[in-house]
């Protein structure tokens, strides 16, 4: 991950200054951004993925025309940010989109927003002090959104009852998942060093590997290629090129998958499997309300893999807020289903030693060897032995140079 550098503050004037980049949608803004630039983003609850992308991109300063924390829930972003020196403005208001263009210059100072020294925005300048306090204050949301949560979980098992219950509506797919192990990535929380982890688990019990949407690039980039890939038809690429944003597939990971799944919404348009056929791409399709991360979980227990392992996934209650609040109720409920199979990447280093391999045996069975023979040694019957060998070695060596002389 790398770090956010700050720019040198132009002549004598205080404030953090860097290149603007403008965009409502933070995914866009990321795209465009370079090491020390100020992204100038519309992000309501700023998300900790959201966040890391702005951190890998090494940005500066963010300035947000909606606030950070509005105290709905905690959510993780803006105090990853502030913990490595992120310079933050918010609630700037929607105006500031027309009064800074992107590639401007821009300085920050007191939360305020200058462009040719000139304020144009203004807004709450954060620390991690401020970050901390509005965080402990948004705890306070639980309530409320655990209420809503209760609801939505009975709406939700109302309408996917037989696809949760039963299975009913899985596609028939030809890898093999009866019996094997599975792992399903996310492009979420840690999942690069989650894939670190597994290295030496995909290695040796070569399981079989599902990605969720910009997931299946996050195998592609980590030496792995997929068998299968389960995407939402909202995150299919726009173009040949690499994925459109953090969540996205590109078109290279789908071509490279051995079989892959559409995940749609039910009903009658379906954007989706026009976009697949656009590209030549055979793929099965499964609709659901339920998130597209779940849906992958579900088709791999339908399909009677011996354990699921997820890279990148939900793991705290905070993180299923941060993350995919609108689909918590599908989260939990699918969780209840595949129970007992489900084990997160990072559980696995603990669970699993890795195979014996022959050179292990050779190297224990040489350790052997080499402590009987220094315990002989010791012996006067080794010793007298020990001497014989040398005698016999001596008498070799000697013949053998005598081939040659």
């Amino acid at each position: 991950m790398k770090f956010p550098t700050r720019q040198r503050p132009l002549g004598a004037l205080p404030g953090t200054v860097g290149t603007a980049r403008v965009d409502r949608r933070t995914t866009s803004a990321v795209r465009r951004l370079h090491a020390g630039d100020v992204a100038v983003i519309d992000h309501l609850d700023l998300d900790r993925a959201s966040a890391e992308a702005l951190l890998e991109r090494g940005v500066a300063a963010v300035v947000n025309a909606s606030p950070f924390i509005s105290g709905r829930y905690p959510n993780l972003g803006p105090e990853l940010l502030a913990k490595q020196g992120v310079l933050l403005v918010d609630d700037v208001g929607p105006e500031v989109f027309g009064k800074i263009q992107d590639g401007a210059t821009v300085r920050i100072h007191e939360g305020q927003v200058f462009v040719k020294d000139e304020p144009v925005a203004t807004g709450r300048q954060l620390g991690a002090d401020d970050v901390a306090r509005l965080m402990e204050e948004a705890r306070g949301g639980l309530a409320t959104q655990l209420t809503s949560f209760t609801h939505n979980t009975t709406e939700f098992l109302k309408r996917e009852q037989d696809l949760l219950l039963h299975g009913q509506g899985m596609p028939e797919l030809r890898t093999s998942l009866a019996g094997r192990p599975v792992v399903v990535v996310v492009r979420g929380y840690d999942y690069r060093e989650d894939l670190r982890r597994l290295r030496r688990y995909i290695r040796e019990q070569r399981p079989v590997l599902i990605g969720v949407d910009g997931g299946a690039d996050a195998l592609l980039a980590a030496g792995h290629r997929p068998d299968l890939v389960v995407v939402g038809q909202d995150r299919l690429p726009l173009s040949n090129g690499p994925a459109d944003s953090q969540d996205s597939v590109s078109r290279k990971a789908l071509w490279s998958a051995k079989e892959v799944v559409l995940h749609t919404e039910p009903s009658a348009q379906d954007p989706g499997r026009e976009r697949l056929d656009r590209i030549g791409l055979q793929a099965h399709t499964l609709a659901a309300t339920a998130a597209t991360e779940d849906v992958a979980l579900l088709i791999a227990d339908v399909a009677g893999a011996s354990v699921i392992i997820t890279v990148g996934m939900h793991a705290t209650l905070d993180e299923f807020l941060d993350r995919h609040r609108s689909g918590l109720a599908s989260t939990f409920l699918t969780r209840l289903r595949v129970g007992p199979r489900l084990v997160d990447a990072k559980g696995v280093p603990q669970l699993y030693a890795g195979r014996t391999r022959p050179w292990h045996l050779a190297v224990v069975l040489l350790a052997g060897l080499i402590a009987l023979a220094v315990a002989l040694a010791a012996t006067p019957v080794g010793h007298t032995w020990w001497t014989a060998v040398q005698g016999s070695l001596q008498a070799f060596f000697d013949w053998f140079q005598g081939l040659f002389s």
